[in-house]
């Protein structure tokens, strides 16, 4: 028995699932999880010492690879003068500072630990604002799992069949309403029905929890309009593309201004941190200042801020997003040619560094699309690129990642594993 199922076995026996996230079980792909033991630049090793080159980067935030030296150099620094005071410091000043400076929709920001705790709080503070209860949601994107946005939500949910989860009342879920993901139709009747009531529309740009799905222009320009028509806040979740698909998040590159934006990954460099924000009037409505109540111990976390504030910094170098979005477009096109050469059907599509593919013949443009996805067959992809040494989301409803840190030869080797690995499906 190896080191990696003799862990996997003792963490079943008091971790549920042996996991303290659920894709990280292989539940979806079978065979038992990888426990990584260190990691560097592009690749992570194993309890058995195997290497791999990675490819979900703890899914998404590692956008400068593993142990950057000037991370690095940060964190132990800041880790020396203190791990956590419940006060305020000027580090949280300067990552907010530098946020608000890539990404102009927001005028103010308020700092917290996850993703979850991010989308909840925007949620909490687009009906504080508003003075009403209901929000729209779409089939196939995840915001965490805060109980009013377990309704029909993808990533993990999908990954094991459940449409929504236990635990959550009928009585928070009833005011959430899911539509298809880039529907137009759908989308303009869930206005006229009930516009007047919504407090926010909130959306991935680009949804990374069922796959890589894009909003179309025209549907994500619709959403803005409708928000803007009837007084709801447009609220987009980047805590995926969020100084990944580039240094203005996904709003940058569809030119749309929400009203809230929900943050995470990136912007802590791989700690716990995630952020929302919008317009000064909008963040107002928070406690101390408004009636919206929000907060947490370990918010603005020095050493968390100090390892996200490093990140930020290098990524807005000059050309950061250029090489990125050329190295993913050479992983993704890479993957693309290689099966196409084995007969394999395979439709990639990315931007800076997060990208996606589907074994199907064209990119689709909903979950319920995705779902047609040959599952069997991408399990033993997965396992063959494994095997081979190359690190991918064990779930096909997730993005993929590419850092700073993977070379041309790490990419190179990984299309050439992939080619024989298309030739055995």
């Amino acid at each position: 028995m190896n080191l990696n199922t003799q862990l996997f076995e003792r963490a079943s026996r008091i971790i549920p699932g042996g996991v303290n996230s659920p894709v990280r079980a292989f539940k979806a792909v079978g065979g038992t999880p990888r426990f990584i033991s260190r990691a560097l630049g592009a690749h992570f090793w194993d309890a058995e010492n195997i290497r791999y080159t990675d490819y979900i980067g703890s899914w998404g935030p590692m956008i400068l690879g593993h142990g950057h030296p000037e991370v690095v150099e940060a964190v132990m620094k800041a880790a020396q003068t203190g791990f956590s005071f419940g006060a305020p410091t000027e580090r949280e000043i300067e990552l907010a500072e530098e946020i608000l400076k890539h990404v102009p929709s927001m005028q103010m920001v308020r700092l917290v630990s996850s993703g979850t705790e991010a989308a909840m709080s925007a949620i909490r503070l687009a009906r504080g604002a508003t003075g009403r209860k209901k929000l729209i949601k779409f089939e196939g994107c995840y915001h965490g799992h805060a109980d009013a946005l377990l309704v029909k939500a993808g990533s993990g949910l999908a990954t094991f069949g459940n449409p929504t989860s236990a635990g959550v009342p009928q009585e928070v879920a009833q005011h959430t309403i899911v539509l298809e993901y880039n529907n137009l139709t759908q989308l303009e009747e869930a206005f006229i029905l009930h516009g007047r009531e919504l407090a926010c529309l909130m959306i991935e740009p680009i949804a990374g929890n069922m796959n890589f799905v894009r909003a179309s222009a025209p549907f994500a320009k619709r959403c803005r309009e409708l928000c803007t028509e009837y007084g709801a806040l447009l609220v987009f979740d980047e805590v995926m593309t969020g100084f990944r698909v580039a240094l203005g998040g996904a709003q940058s590159v569809m030119g749309i201004a929400p009203d809230i934006t929900v943050l995470g990954k990136v912007i802590g460099g791989g700690m716990p941190l995630a952020a929302f924000g919008g317009s000064a009037e909008v963040m107002s409505q928070l406690a101390p200042l408004g009636p919206v109540y929000q907060a947490g111990t370990l918010s603005g976390n020095p050493v968390a801020t100090a390892c996200g504030l490093a990140t930020l910094k290098m990524v807005s170098q000059p050309n950061f997003y250029t090489r990125l979005s050329e190295q993913t477009k050479r992983l993704t096109q890479g993957l693309e040619n290689a099966a196409n050469q084995t007969g394999i059907a395979l439709r990639t599509d990315s931007e800076g560094g997060m990208f996606g593919f589907f074994m199907m013949n064209e990119l689709p443009q909903n979950y319920a699309k995705v779902m047609t996805t040959d599952s069997p067959r991408f399990n033993r992809f997965f396992h063959g690129m494994l095997e081979r040494g190359h690190y991918f989301a064990p779930a096909l409803y997730e993005a993929g990642f590419v850092s700073s840190a993977h070379s041309n030869t790490d990419i190179d080797a990984t299309v050439a594993a992939a080619f024989e690995v298309f030739k055995t499906l």
